[in-house]
């Protein structure tokens, strides 16, 4: 299960999704950059890239070939780290 669960998603104009997430982050992200490449160019296809929906686990998906990660989307959304969200993410090492 992502770390901050998406609630809603909605396809937007070209290759942008509105998303909001569970603690009320909500905005859209851009995926124009995915676009031309590999499996997303099914995206080209409008009324492919309209059925997006969420996953019950909680992951950003298309068909069944397409899915993101809700955490890396949430990422991008907000401008959080990391480490900002799953804190102690990079716990040190005491002995190896």
């Amino acid at each position: 299960m992502p770390v901050v669960a998406p609630t809603a998603v909605e396809p937007r104009r070209g290759c942008r999704i509105w998303l909001s997430y569970e603690d009320g982050a909500e905005g859209e992200v851009d995926l124009s950059d995915l676009a031309d490449t590999g499996v997303f160019r099914a995206w080209a296809d409008r009324a492919f890239f309209e059925a997006v929906r969420i996953e019950p686990h909680g992951g950003i998906a298309w068909g069944e070939d397409i899915e993101l990660c809700p955490d890396a989307l949430y990422l991008q959304l907000t401008g959080k780290t990391p480490d900002q969200i799953m804190p102690g993410l990079r716990r040190p090492v005491d002995d190896a």
